[in-house]
């Protein structure tokens, strides 16, 4: 008997970071180990959507510190997305899952452009839907854009890959004893200033009803035991404050 899945669809939101290992650029072992969860997911029947960063290839903050143009920093940065959505659809296509990359920034012959319906058809014959190229715009932080691809593609829930297991009361590094939520409202959120995503792709996914979980992608099984309905990490909803 086939076992009903409580999200039809899910936007994944992978910091670039994700991909780099214990070292910068991209590393094979946690590319290989992603697109393993990402894959598993997919042969569950799930349809899958993931907006990537560029963090392990190009800071545009930590450029535009350095002296870069704030604008051309951030170009860059978008730029450095699109790598990683090569190299991610490379490791889902050498597992035989079928993979488009869409992008904001026209780049004939590389990658298509991105546009909502064209995302949505690849998504229900069951690609898997790289999204890269940010919102093609500067200033906007990919966290705005996972908000903003979910809310466009119907997402059931957006999944956001962190370092740590969930959402705490403080940096868990800083103080061992933080104490970790297992489920947030949205207005919880902004008021407390938890660090969860950025401030305009927490008022998106609140204003348009988005579910939102964020969780420890290093953690083995994390991905599939979401999509299985498992309570891993943080939930965060509307709905009455904990």
């Amino acid at each position: 008997m086939q076992v009903s899945l409580p999200y039809a669809r899910i936007m994944l939101k992978l910091s670039g970071e994700a991909l780099q290992g214990d070292r910068n650029s991209i590393d094979f072992a946690s590319l290989t180990r992603i697109s393993n969860e990402i894959a598993a997911v997919v042969k569950m029947g799930v349809q899958v959507g993931v907006v990537i960063g560029g963090g392990n290839l190009v800071r545009g903050c930590e450029l535009s510190a350095t002296g870069f143009d704030h604008i051309t920093a951030d170009q860059m940065g978008m730029m450095a997305t699109v790598i990683n959505g090569l190299a991610l659809r490379d490791a889902l296509e050498k597992k035989s899952i079928a993979t488009r990359v869409l992008s904001s920034i026209a780049i004939q012959g590389l990658v298509e452009p991105f546009e909502r319906q064209r995302a949505v058809r690849y998504l229900k014959k069951g690609r898997v839907v790289i999204f890269v190229g940010g919102t093609g715009n500067p200033l906007v932080t990919t966290d705005s854009t996972a908000a903003l691809r979910g809310i466009e593609t119907k997402s059931d829930i957006i999944l956001k890959a962190t370092k740590v297991d969930g959402v705490y009361a403080a940096d868990p590094i800083k103080n061992p004893k933080a104490v970790r939520y297992e489920t947030l409202t949205y207005d919880e959120v902004l008021e407390q200033r938890l660090g969860v995503m950025d401030h305009n792709a927490i008022l998106l996914c609140r204003d348009n009803n988005v579910l939102l979980r964020v969780f420890n992608m290093n953690r083995p099984q994390a991905l599939v035991q979401i999509a299985q309905g498992e309570a891993v990490g943080t939930l965060v909803k509307n709905g009455e404050k904990s």
